[in-house]
């Protein structure tokens, strides 16, 4: 979610440590926030509805985009630093794409490591009372809180009801699309129909609620391959094994190809459509706050 406070230079001066930390800890607090939701749901019971759900992710990634953005950038997707490097060159370096996408995928499995130990003794429970014997078929009732599935096993009994492989690809591409046409609507200063530089954050955080409102039904609404890939790999180790990561037929590729695929196009929708009618100059990335300094 990118909410940069300076443009290129400024970016450029920070120390590419400094970012990938602030990448980590704000992709940590977006997926611990995120799964954790799914994880007191599933197993506790504690949120009651999908909207509880997708409110808690959203209020996750407007803390996280306040925790980060003044150092990174707050990308903490790398679908939405893909989308960058490719319109936004002078304002994100290409070359600090990699090292964003490492920092976010080890900030989402720390987030996993956390949630599988806080929650493992109702995990446990779950799959007794349920009968799920974990890493067999059936387990994605309890491995969604990680990784995830389509349709949403929360919801469909994937035996009687299919989502091919290819319908859910287009759900998170169209998803992260739409995404990434709002955060590079909110983040271009010469849009004079921005909220206030403060509010920002929130205004992407609740994109976020309402798309997974909308679509977690159907894929369980990712649109963050690190937020998809960082958790599932820990329900890997932790015996979920090929129901955490299945092979190619299984389909978790659509977590990590839909929104690289989606959200430059969403940028691209942005750029050609929106970008041509705002006032001339050069764009300015928003300001997450002045300060009483600068």
């Amino acid at each position: 979610m990118s909410l940069l406070r300076h443009g290129a230079s400024n970016l450029e001066s920070t120390p590419l440590l400094s970012a990938c930390l602030a990448e980590i800890l704000g992709t940590f607090i977006l997926v611990l926030f995120g799964i954790g939701s799914v994880a007191a749901a599933v197993f506790t019971g504690a949120q009651v509805g999908l909207w509880q759900v997708a409110a808690v992710w959203g209020f996750g990634v407007t803390l996280a985009i306040y925790v980060s953005g003044a150092v990174s950038g707050a990308h903490l997707n790398p679908a939405v630093s893909l989308s960058f490097a490719i319109f936004r060159r002078d304002q994100f370096p290409l070359n600090r794409l990699f090292a964003y996408w490492a920092a976010q995928l080890i900030g989402a499995v720390i987030a996993g490591v956390v949630v599988l130990i806080l929650f493992n003794p109702f995990i446990d429970r779950f799959e007794t009372e349920n009968d799920i014997v974990r890493g067999e078929a059936g387990s994605q009732r309890s491995a969604m809180a990680f990784g995830e599935y389509f349709p949403n096993p929360g919801m469909f009994d994937s035996a009687i009801f299919s989502v091919s492989p290819l319908h859910a690809f287009a759900v998170e591409a169209f998803g992260t699309a739409i995404l990434a046409f709002v955060i590079f609507a909110l983040t271009e200063r010469r849009n004079a129909g921005i909220p206030t530089n403060g509010m920002v954050p929130f205004f992407i955080g609740f994109t976020v609620a309402a798309l997974i409102s909308l679509f977690a039904p159907i894929t369980q609404g990712g649109w963050n391959p690190a937020r998809d890939f960082g958790p599932r790999i820990v329900s890997w180790l932790a015996g979920w094994g090929d129901i955490a990561i299945p092979g190619p037929e299984g389909g978790f590729w659509v977590y990590i190809l839909g929104p690289l695929v989606g959200a430059p196009l969403g940028a691209l929708m942005f750029k050609l459509v929106i970008e041509p009618g705002l006032p001339g100059g050069k764009p300015e990335p928003v300001q997450i706050a002045r300060s009483k300094y600068e």
